[in-house]
């Protein structure tokens, strides 16, 4: 029988991380941490653009990606851009 009630039973809380994905993390970190200096040497001995590819993809697991956001004015009122004018006093 299905749940039709909107409550949750059993199962981790909100915001509780899987323990398996943190352990894996933490073992990833731990062979990056290990290897830092052959990743290095193996880095540089890529071609110049093979180097930044190789930086762009591995900086997906360090920083977060961003998503694309748009903006949807429904409410039909028109926005005015802001502009500032510099004056300067010399």
């Amino acid at each position: 029988m299905a749940n039709n009630t909107g409550q949750k039973f059993g199962g981790r809380t909100k915001g509780t991380t899987n323990k398996d994905t943190a352990e894996i993390r933490n073992s990833f970190q731990l062979l990056i941490e290990n290897n830092l200096k052959q990743l290095e040497q193996d880095l540089k001995a890529l071609e110049p653009k093979d180097r930044v590819k190789a930086i762009i993809d591995l900086s997906k697991f360090v920083i977060p990606i961003m998503k694309a956001t748009e903006l949807n004015d429904v409410s039909g009122l028109s926005v005015e851009p802001i502009t500032f004018t510099v004056i300067r006093s010399d």
